[in-house]
């Protein structure tokens, strides 16, 4: 799979091709789980809320689903989810109120919270956490947001880095509010303040324990947490959770504190085996149904078309686009826009998206029995080749930029543009999934004989100790239950 976790090694930020779907319902303490197109917002909001709460979720839920790459159905996971969900709330004195609960399809490590009872975790941190007390405390921490009033106060803020941001304010003319793509890069969540966080961590280590979970979870998952952040950090920065939930000692050490304050050393829940049981055959890292890379080669399984960009790319994939980067300062852009289908390609591309667009250069063509259209564009700093083209009714597009044109970038742009085209059978066997996998301990094993069972994945063994809490040469329980990830 070359890299396990996301971005690129020069700390770029890679921004997938969005996936809509339904969204998992998790209502109060008589649990039920349904899969439904467009749930409308709770019926019943959480104590203290206004109803105005609701339609700022109601309003935001799309999006949000559709900037973390729709939503991962796991029924075994979204069962188990409910049942923290619905004590947390029993401990939490809201018993009656409805929280909708989604499971985002997203490796990214992230858990937050909107206005009117939307909670969302991504199945990367349901990969990270190792026992129902530390998905529990997440969950909790969440709740108290919103009990808190704190989910209110979050508004849109801009994640994007230095060559991305300027490709897409160079190309678009640095006004991207027409353009649906580039916003979507802009969809997150703005991070509380220091005081908040303290607050909800708290009140959620007071719903943890009072719900009968391991109230140490909170500081324990929280390390764990901050150690998978460093892991990250090797290739591409921290993102998700930790960029707005920083994990420094003093505020591990603060949770370990409530709890003892709370709760002393009671011993009480943490159900490893069941919560391992509920996320075994998870999926880890990129989803195949966002798009897959391999090599140089981008395979997307459900749009079923594939392209390969030159020698020298290193190819991530994110929530709005597929991104590459080569090392001499060039980078590819390829994303999806709505075109409505009786525009042609070279008027929409003449439709004055691009910035600095050279009108004369606009030419049309076709490769593989697609139609595209294709121009030049310059800015004061870069210098781009810009095509779309219109498959099954959807129109991509590829922003090639670098700081001056040559040969070689252009034979780079045109050879991309050839490749693009249909699957065929031989492709889609190219995709491998990769998903947790479950396994027992066996006497003589530790943690590093476990951990070689992912030396096959780039930095696996590495990845094996940060997922289970562990560290090189610690000695493992036989006939306890560990995560590996592996190729399927």
């Amino acid at each position: 799979m070359g890299q396990i976790s996301r971005g690129f090694r020069n700390g770029l930020l890679a921004v997938s091709l969005l996936a809509l779907s339904g969204c998992t319902v998790l209502t109060g303490p008589n649990v039920a789980v349904r899969q439904t197109g467009d749930n409308p917002a709770p019926t019943v909001v959480p104590e203290g809320t206004d109803p105005e709460d609701v339609v700022i979720g109601r309003r935001e839920h799309p999006r949000i689903i559709a900037a973390y790459g729709g939503v991962y159905s796991d029924r075994p996971a979204e069962i188990m989810v409910a049942r923290i969900v619905s004590r947390l709330l029993a401990a939490a004195n809201q018993p009656n109120a409805q929280f909708q609960v989604t499971i985002l399809d997203s490796s990214e490590v992230n858990a937050f919270a909107l206005p009117g009872g939307y909670i969302y975790v991504t199945r990367g941190i349901l990969a990270l956490a190792s026992d129902t007390s530390e998905l529990a405390a997440v969950l909790a921490h969440e709740i108290a947001h919103v009990t808190l009033r704190h989910a209110r106060a979050r508004t849109d803020r801009t994640r994007t880095t230095e060559i991305v941001d300027r490709v897409i304010t160079g190309v678009f003319g640095g006004d991207t509010s027409t353009d649906a793509t580039a916003n979507r890069t802009r969809e997150s969540m703005a991070a509380f303040s220091q005081n908040q966080e303290l607050d909800a961590d708290r009140e959620g280590i007071k719903f943890s324990g009072k719900a009968g979970y391991d109230p140490q979870a909170a500081a324990r998952f929280l390390g764990v947490m901050s150690r998978f952040a460093s892991f990250s950090a090797g290739e591409a920065g921290a993102d998700g959770f930790l960029s707005s939930h920083p994990s420094t000692p003093a505020r591990i050490q603060k949770a370990v504190d409530t709890a003892r304050t709370m709760f002393g050393q009671a011993a009480l829940e943490t159900d490893r085996d069941g919560y391992l049981a509920s996320i075994a055959g998870l999926t880890f890292g990129d989803s195949p149904a966002q798009g897959s890379i391999v090599g140089r080669r981008f395979i997307h399984t459900s749009s079923k078309f594939t392209f390969t960009v030159p020698d020298g790319y290193t190819l991530q994939n994110s929530q709005s686009a597929v991104v590459g980067v080569a090392g001499d300062g060039e980078a590819v852009r390829f994303d999806s826009a709505d075109v409505q289908a009786n525009v042609p390609l070279s008027d929409y591309l003449k439709s004055g998206w691009i910035a600095g667009l050279k009108a004369d250069s606009v030419a049309t063509q076709s490769f593989n029995g697609i139609d595209m259209a294709s121009g030049l564009a310059q800015t004061d700093q870069w210098f781009f080749r810009v095509s779309v083209m219109r498959l099954d009714g959807q129109v991509y597009r590829f922003i090639f930029a670098a700081k001056a044109d040559s040969a070689r970038f252009a034979q780079g742009a045109e050879a991309t543009l050839q490749s693009f085209r249909r699957t065929e059978a031989s492709d889609l066997n190219q995709v491998r999934k990769v998903a947790v996998r479950v396994v027992t301990a066996k006497a003589g094993d530790s943690a590093d004989s476990l951990a070689h069972q992912m030396a096959g994945l780039s930095r696996g063994s590495e990845l094996f100790y940060i997922i289970n809490d562990l560290y090189p040469g610690d000695a493992v329980v036989p006939g306890e239950k560990y995560k590996v990830v592996v190729l399927q």
